[in-house]
Parts: structure tokens; C-alpha cells; sequence
């Protein structure tokens, strides 16, 4: 196992920077996922920790050792790529043997080694057939076997799943976490998939345009972004323009876009009258009724024992001045598999929240609805930052 350092790295490419000023430490033993959209600079950045591109600025550090322009094969990395790359005439036991031998270790250890890491693998019993016998996901078993095989101290993982149709993907994504809880060795995943980064990562690493946005497990990113690029990425979200309309310690009131006035969370400190916002809200925290005949909406009690209705103007505020209600209507009710997605059609602009297939919220296209939430699960931001409660 071993640390990874890589401090103000950069790589560009003529006019194009692939990834700017980039600092991160990667903690022993640790699997950090690199998430980010094509061309972001996450496969740029695996290739020139392993070698494979040399950097136009900053440093690489691996296990405290200055690693710039060590070349790949002087480096304690192994990279397992996209496309497996295994000799088809060769036995699998033979290819995961290669590297081994071709770092110089002697024929019984090697042998050895490869037996080693295919039982970590679950791919002892096919030692000795050749790839194109194989289904995908044993390929690609075999193509980190081989990988272990050379004892790496740092292991890098290029989008290695990407090949795989969706169930055999998510068997993998198990799999590698299991076989990374046995092996121990620190890893670096590359991959565009957020559930995948989600499923596996002890820390996801989220970068834009070469840039690094956010670094923390997965509750934290997704829980808590620092910024708009890292909450829309990680996850479906309703956002809302909106301006301040009232700012102070009792709590701040915005007008959104169409019209409507909202509140948001008490002690966002920094922002004043006037000022544009995006506000956005996981479709997990809307709470979404019918619309009664009377303009109330029905909510529940705070001991959950029942639900009580509550008076709400026809401009989405509580009498109370609560401001946490919308009205719209059902657009689109759109199945899909152990979910049902609602659009919900606002004055000026739209809305989606989804449920559970077998929840029965009874709610029909064409419907009135009233959208409800907590103040506090709201997000806010400002030209694109995250303003926080405690910000002053």
C-alpha cells in the first residue's frame, strides 16, 4: 500500500489544459474514485500517476518518493484498462503470469503469484482456459488478476467496467469492493458513472474541466455539495432561480422565477436583498399531495399520528408565512421499473419528484397537486457557490 500526492498537477495539450492545478492525496489502502464527465481530465490524470503521460507542471508523489518522470515500469503502479487486452492464445493462468515474468520473477514464484491472485479473483477453475472461451465479466476478472499479480503498491483502474451490460456491471462493482477489502492495496477507479463511484469508493475525487471541485465519501458530496456543477452531477435535482427578497435573522424570504415566494434555510448570513440564487431541492424531499378543494393542503402532525390541513394562499405561502408550498399541476406520470416519475407543471416552470412503485400517492396526469417541503433540505446558491448557514 502506499500514499498518493499529486500537487499542482497539470497537463496540457497545445491550447487545451486537461487538467489544471490539480492537488490531491490519495490516503493508503484507500479506493478513491476519480468521477467526473467525458473529458474532464479523470483518465489524463490515472495515466500520468502511472506513467503513462508525462506532466507539463507540478509533482507525483507515491509512497513519499518524487515520481514525476519515474517511468511506468520503475513504478510500484499497475494499471488495469477499459479494454482488457489479454493474450488470447495464451492460458489465463499464463496471462496473469506476464507481468511477473516480465518484471524478472523466477517461474515457480510467478506460477504461484497468478494461482494466488485468480482464487482472490474467483477464477482458479479456469486457469487453464484461453480468453475467448470467457464472458465478459471473467475477462475482466482475469485483467485485474493480472494486474495484482505484480504486486502493485498503487492500483489504477480506467473506467474497467465500462464494457459490461448493466447487471454484470453492478455484480463487478461488489466484486472489485470485495476483492480491494482482501487485498488491501490502494486503488485509483476512474469512471463517469456516479452509482458506480457511489457503490465503490471510499472518497469520490469530482473534477470539471480539468479542475478538482470536491473531494469526500459519497454521503458527502452528495449530501453536502460545495458547489452547483458537483449537486447537479451527482444526482437528479430541481432547481429554482430565485431573489432575496428579505434577509434576516428570523430567516430569508426569495421570489422565485415565476413568482412565487419561498423560504430558505435560516442563517444563510451572506446574502442580501436583491441578490439572485439557484435554489435546488432532491426530489426525495418533496412531500406531494393533492390539491384540496378548499386550498388547504394536508400535512402531517408533528407526532405522525395522523395528518391535519393547513391553510395555504393561492401564491404558494403559508398563512403563518411559512412559505414552503408550490401548486401546479401533473404533466407526465413515467414509469420506470421500481419507480414512477411525476412532472409536476409550475405557473413558470416545472418540477419531478418519484416514488416507489407500490407507495400509491393515487396521483393521475392532469391532476392539481401541492408540492411541499422543509426549508431546511433546501440548497442555495450563488453564481454557481454554495451558501451555507454559517457563512458570514
Amino acid at each position: 500500500m502506499a500514499t498518493v500526492t499529486l500537487e499542482d498537477l497539470t497537463k496540457e495539450y497545445g491550447t487545451l489544459t486537461a487538467v489544471n492545478d490539480l492537488n490531491l492525496e490519495i490516503k493508503d489502502g484507500e479506493l478513491l474514485c476519480l468521477l467526473g464527465p467525458s473529458g474532464c481530465g479523470k483518465s489524463t490524470t490515472l495515466r500520468m500517476l502511472g506513467g503513462l503521460e508525462t506532466p507539463t507542471g507540478g509533482e507525483v508523489h507515491i509512497g513519499g518518493e518524487r515520481a514525476t518522470e519515474t517511468p511506468p515500469y520503475e513504478r510500484d503502479t499497475s494499471m488495469v484498462f477499459q479494454s482488457w487486452a489479454l493474450f488470447p492464445s495464451k492460458t489465463v493462468l499464463a496471462n496473469v503470469a506476464f507481468g511477473p515474468k516480465m518484471a524478472g520473477v523466477a517461474e515457480g514464484e510467478r506460477t504461484e503469484r497468478a494461482r494466488r491472485v485468480l482464487e482472490v479473483v474467483e477464477m482458479s477453475d479456469f486457469a487453464e482456459q484461453r480468453p475467448p472461451a470467457l464472458s465478459g465479466g471473467q475477462k475482466q476478472r482475469v485483467a485485474l488478476a493480472r494486474s495484482l499479480a505484480v504486486g502493485p503498491e498503487v492500483l489504477l483502474l480506467d473506467e474497467p467496467l465500462s464494457n459490461l451490460d448493466k447487471r454484470l456491471r453492478e455484480q463487478m462493482q461488489l466484486e472489485l469492493r470485495s476483492i480491494h477489502e482482501e487485498v488491501q492495496t490502494t486503488f485509483v477507479h476512474v469512471t463517469h458513472d456516479q452509482n458506480e463511484a457511489f457503490t465503490l469508493a471510499d472518497r469520490i475525487a469530482v473534477l470539471n474541466d480539468g479542475r478538482l471541485e470536491q473531494v469526500g465519501t459519497p454521503r458527502e458530496v452528495y449530501s453536502d455539495p460545495h458547489n452547483l456543477f458537483v449537486e447537479e452531477f451527482l444526482g437528479d435535482t430541481n432547481l429554482l432561480g430565485a431573489r432575496v427578497e428579505d434577509c434576516g435573522p428570523e430567516g430569508t424570504v426569495a421570489e422565485c422565477e415565476f413568482g412565487s415566494r419561498i423560504e430558505l434555510p435560516a442563517g444563510n448570513g451572506r446574502l442580501s436583498a436583491g441578490e439572485e440564487l439557484t435554489v435546488s431541492f432532491r426530489p426525495e424531499v418533496l412531500d406531494v399531495r393533492q390539491a384540496a378543494a378548499d386550498g388547504a393542503v394536508p400535512t402531517r402532525t408533528g407526532d405522525g399520528e395522523g395528518e391535519q390541513s393547513e391553510r395555504v394562499d393561492r401564491e404558494g405561502s403559508r398563512e403563518d408565512g411559512a412559505g414552503s408550498v408550490l401548486h401546479g399541476t401533473i404533466t407526465d406520470v413515467l414509469y420506470r421499473g421500481a419507480s414512477v416519475r411525476y412532472y409536476v407543471s409550475l405557473p413558470d416552470g416545472e418540477l419531478f419528484f418519484e416514488r416507489k412503485v407500490g407507495e400509491g400517492t393515487g396521483l393521475e396526469a392532469g391532476e392539481d397537486v401541492q408540492v411541499n417541503w422543509d426549508p431546511t433540505d433546501l440548497l442555495v446558491f450563488a453564481e454557481g457557490e454554495r451558501v451555507r448557514g454559517d457563512d458570514r
